[in-house]
């Protein structure tokens, strides 16, 4: 599953908005990761801001992504990713980074 600002759907319909041009994801500029281990879960934790490109409008937004990896035979597969946004303002300056 996958979570973003305009709700939760699953990985064949992320694809299609990509595929379609409805939002093109041109950078991340990560701050900080933390990995986390439990058992045969790893959860990762991720402080970024987001350079994308929404209809014809590109943003920048901050975000806490959330993914959660499962092991499944001797593999780790993605269950969910969840790009929460911050209350905290955008940390890149415009067009430098």
């Amino acid at each position: 599953m996958f979570t973003h600002m305009g709700g939760t759907w699953g990985k064949t319909q992320e694809l299609a908005t990509i595929k379609s041009g409805g939002i093109w994801y041109k950078k991340s500029f990560v701050y900080a990761v933390d990995a986390r281990m439990f058992g045969d879960t790893a959860i990762l934790l991720e402080d970024l801001d987001l350079r994308a490109v929404v209809g014809a409008n590109e943003v920048t937004n901050p975000f806490m992504v959330t993914e959660v990896y499962k092991k499944q035979n001797g593999e780790s597969k993605l269950a969910q990713l969840t790009f929460s946004h911050l209350l905290r303002p955008v940390k890149v300056n415009g067009d430098k980074n």
